[in-house]
């Protein structure tokens, strides 16, 4: 497993499972089969509904929690300084945890302007030795600058939405300026029609690979950090066999050219549901 370094010496597994939309019902076994594949990274929100879930595969794994790195969020209706607080509390306790790896604000929401007090609350958190790393999620670039400007510590990781069809180049160019690693939601456009591009399966029929591993391979050898999302075991699988390959300078440029800034999910400067 490749890692990233974060830039408080945090280390971060670059590929990671995500539970997005995964059923309390299927979380359990999905998680499961995610650590016994291999993964150590697990990415849930308080939104998921699905922290216990998470947090009962955890127990249930023979691994040490050290060696896992898990990752939660709090929610828009929670932002707020003291809300923030209790908001990790809440999370832990479903969890089951003492700590989590990395803990990230939602989303901006910038109607309601409290992403910077929430951000600081996370700061306190991270002081406190509740969290390991901060970061955001879905955070455009006049809201990062403006933590960078406003707050005592960067973020670690922006997760966003991220694709061949929405490559967001600007975004990482912004946070590879700052030591902001890019975090990949959606990496696979939620299996879409980017899967059925003519041009990933090519390469992937070049390789001997599916379309999946292809785009996913893409995203580790732009430096991101990518959290494929899956209840279906072979594909918990299919989508961690990524490091047998690699693809050629040829292969990353044609995939490079196929971004036309084409979205599944909201706008963050749009984005204010509470």
């Amino acid at each position: 497993m490749q890692t990233m370094m974060l830039h408080n010496k945090v280390e971060m597994p670059q590929l990671g499972f995500g539970v997005w939309q995964v059923e309390e019902g299927e979380a359990v076994p999905a998680v499961t089969k995610a650590i016994e594949t291999g993964y150590r990274s697990i990415d849930t929100a308080m939104i998921y509904g699905n922290e216990e879930q998470v947090g009962e595969a955890i127990r249930e794994s023979e691994i040490k929690r050290e060696e896992l790195f898990i990752t939660t969020k709090v929610w828009n209706s929670d932002q707020g300084y003291e809300n923030t607080i209790q908001a990790l509390g809440t999370s832990l306790d479903k969890l089951g945890l003492d700590y989590v790896d990395l803990y990230l604000i939602h989303w901006p929401t910038p109607e309601f302007d409290e992403y910077v007090e929430t951000y600081k609350a996370l700061e306190q958190l991270q002081k406190d030795g509740k969290v390991k790393a901060i970061g955001v999620c879905n955070f455009d670039v006049d809201h990062l600058q403006r933590l960078l400007d406003e707050c005592e510590v960067k973020p670690a990781v922006n997760q966003v939405e991220c694709h061949p069809y929405l490559a967001q180049n600007e975004l990482k160019d912004f946070c590879r300026q700052y030591g902001i690693y890019v975090e990949a939601w959606s990496p696979l456009m939620q299996g879409g029609e980017v899967l059925q591009n003519d041009t990933i399966q090519s390469i992937a029929k070049k390789h001997g690979k599916t379309p999946a591993q292809v785009v996913i391979r893409w995203h580790l050898q732009n430096d991101t950090i990518v959290i494929p999302k899956s209840v279906t075991p072979s594909r918990i699988e299919e989508n961690f066999n990524v490091f047998d390959f690699e693809l050629t300078h040829e292969d990353m440029d044609a995939i490079n050219r196929l971004d036309r800034e084409e979205r599944k999910g909201p706008k963050p400067s749009e984005m204010n549901v509470r």
